[in-house]
């Protein structure tokens, strides 16, 4: 989930410099010159475990209607009521001014919860600034500096407060929908990445299911650079087919070319729906595939085994080392499914793409609330959750599907933290088996309910 961050204040509070330091590039022009930011600039910033979209906003001065100052808070206006934190920052060596007094109110109007901010706090001379905060309304402030790296850690707490509260809200509030119909899922192309080592035949894969010589294939490993999309129509479905450069061990990668062909693929991956892994029969699922496969899957992305070169292949060993393998070194989504194939043959395709649809279709279901609780109260009969890690007793509330694409669901309960591994995969298998969720990544979370009694 990502939080929505304004970041507010009257002109050179160091207010760029804080978006700067978050978003971890120097992206907002930095100055003592006052009102450099005309514009508010948006970026995504990874803060710790938190995901942010961190706005940062001109300086506030009250100018008459038509003037640019005007129009600058106009845009810090907009920046506050589109986030759900607003992050105020004052100079406390400079103490509270007149415009921090009247910023201060016009932030209170919005109703969004405030993080109030005692910036450039390098030494003990800024104190009497701290304490001069309080008459602005807007609870204590925390001692920070942003150009000196002082309340980081603070600010993180804070922040993922909100993040918490803001999720649990979100999941709460969740409508229930019905899952989307076969006719309302074709209206969609769906991104197929195809990935794989090299010289395991994706390129030809990908010409036989076009039934077109649109990839240069051959017997020399690494002919394919960038990777190249492609459109194709079967059965009523709209599929664009992403044909990528061959993944090969990080160490043997060499070049630079190398290097932002392996980048291309990476991308591709992700920014697919569903991934069809090419494996060779006479070498199924060694390491390198594994990790290709866990790469998929801890993206979120549904996955499709292609076993190819299948006419060449000592059938039995390979099926019996793909299914151990599998079992072993590839629990996130238990029954992925396997299709073997001939490429070259233009052997078991349409086997194949009738697996991508049906994981796809998978991967977009939504359970309907209902049922979904009857499911949790049922499992929790038949096997209720142990003693917490912390030793006290686990209470789990009720379930929801947060989102699709992959099935995510949140669980709340009394104890979250102290729920075993052991059992939430117990629930993580049930789940997959009662609502047919084989072969896709589940995401579940465990979230604290909130206490009716805590005020």
């Amino acid at each position: 989930m990502t939080l929505k961050v304004a970041i507010v204040g009257r002109p050179n509070v160091g207010k760029s410099t804080l978006f700067n330091r978050l978003v971890g590039k120097k992206l907002a022009l930095v100055h003592d010159l006052p009102g450099v930011t005309r514009d508010r600039k948006e970026a995504e910033a990874k803060y710790k475990d938190l995901s942010l979209k961190v706005i940062d906003t001109a300086g506030y001065e009250e100018a008459t209607a038509g003037k640019m100052e005007e129009r600058m808070w106009q845009q810090t206006r907009r920046a506050i009521d589109e986030s759900d934190v607003v992050l105020f920052l004052y100079d406390a060596r400079a103490g509270i001014q007149a415009y921090d007094e009247h910023f201060a109110d016009l932030v209170r109007k919005s109703k969004k919860p405030v993080i109030l901010l005692a910036n450039k706090c390098e030494g003990k001379a800024q104190e009497l600034g701290v304490y001069e905060a309080y008459k602005l309304g807007l609870g204590e402030p925390l001692i920070f500096s942003a150009e000196h790296s002082i309340g980081f850690d603070e600010l993180y707490l804070e922040l993922k407060d909100y993040e918490q509260k803001l999720a649990t809200e979100t999941a709460e509030n969740i409508e229930e929908k019905e899952e989307l119909s076969a006719e309302e899922l074709k209206k969609r192309p769906i991104q197929i990445a195809i990935v794989g080592r090299p010289n395991v035949g994706k390129s030809t894969l990908v010409n036989a299911l076009l039934n077109d010589e649109r990839m240069l294939t051959g017997p020399e490993a690494g002919l394919t650079r960038d990777a190249i999309t492609s459109d194709l129509a079967w059965k009523g479905w709209q599929l664009k087919l992403v044909d990528t450069a061959g993944l090969r061990k990080q160490a043997k990668i060499t070049g630079a070319i190398e290097k932002m062909s392996v980048e291309s693929t990476i991308y591709a991956a992700n920014m697919a729906q569903v991934v069809i892994l090419v494996l060779d029969s006479d070498g199924v699922l060694d390491k390198q595939d594994l990790t290709i496969a866990r790469k998929v899957l801890d993206e979120g992305r549904a996955l499709v085994i292609a076993l190819n070169k299948w006419d060449v292949a000592d059938k039995k060993e390979a099926l019996d080392k793909l299914n151990d393998r599998l079992q072993t070194s590839l629990t996130q989504a238990e029954g992925v499914p396997t299709v073997t194939i001939s490429a070259l043959k233009k052997r078991g395709l349409d086997k194949l793409l009738s697996a991508v649809i049906k994981v796809y279709e998978r991967w977009n279901i939504r359970i309907p609330t209902a049922p979904l609780n009857k499911w949790f109260s049922d499992v929790q009969e038949q096997n209720p959750a142990p003693l917490g890690k912390n030793k006290r007793r686990i209470k789990l509330k009720y379930i929801t599907q947060a989102k699709t694409r992959p099935p995510s669901f949140f669980i709340f309960s009394s104890n979250p933290e102290g729920l075993p591994d052991s059992y939430l995969r117990y629930l993580t298998n049930q789940l997959r088996e009662t609502f047919n969720l084989k072969g896709v990544p589940l995401r579940i979370t465990v979230r604290k309910a909130d206490n009716p009694y805590a005020e």
